[in-house]
């Protein structure tokens, strides 16, 4: 660990919302956490060309330094609206302090006040279940993915059915296919 980054670890940190000038340090999270072969994820191809839930993405900063960030996507569900969770990323020199659990609980309270009825992730079920997330049968993810990992944190009600990507009010509807604008 160096001097910075042990500075950083003793620091307070507090979580805010995403901010549009959090981009670039967002995505260096992100590469941190888990480099390109991400963008050929399933979970990344159902956040292709779709708005992510602003309300619902935060950052945990420490000074002007980014250290975690939890974003959010719109999916449907069969006929249900869902969140999908992810990337949680932390800083690799500051994981294992709380920093991801903490932004994931307080992103799982908003999410409570929304409209969404579950939240779907996938990942490691013993670090995902201290925030009350556990596997779900019935979700069938396109493209290929660990069964096992697909878990899921029922809101207002669980979900089942295929997952797809939200439909015409997005730049891209759930075909992938450009909305055309007249």
């Amino acid at each position: 660990m160096s001097m910075g980054d042990a500075n950083m670890a003793a620091a307070a940190w507090a979580i805010r919302p995403e901010r549009s000038e959090d981009a670039a340090q967002v995505e260096a999270l992100d590469d941190d956490g888990f480099g390109p072969g991400r963008f050929a994820k399933t979970a990344y191809r159902l956040r292709e060309g779709v708005e992510r839930v602003h309300a619902l993405c935060f950052v945990a900063a420490a000074g002007d330094a980014l250290i975690g960030s939890v974003r959010f996507w719109p999916v449907l569900v069969g006929a249900d609206r869902a969140l999908l969770l992810g990337p949680l990323a932390v800083k690799s020199t500051m994981r294992a302090q709380g920093v991801g659990l903490a932004l994931m609980n307080h992103a799982i309270a908003r999410a409570r006040t929304s409209d969404f009825a579950a939240i779907l992730l996938v990942g490691d079920e013993a670090y995902y279940a201290r925030a009350g997330f556990k596997r779900v049968a019935g979700i069938v993810l396109p493209g290929p993915v660990d069964r096992a990992r697909i878990l899921g944190l029922a809101l207002s009600r669980e979900v089942a059915g295929a997952v797809r990507r939200p439909s015409i009010d997005h730049p891209v509807c759930a075909d992938g296919a450009p909305v055309r604008k007249n």
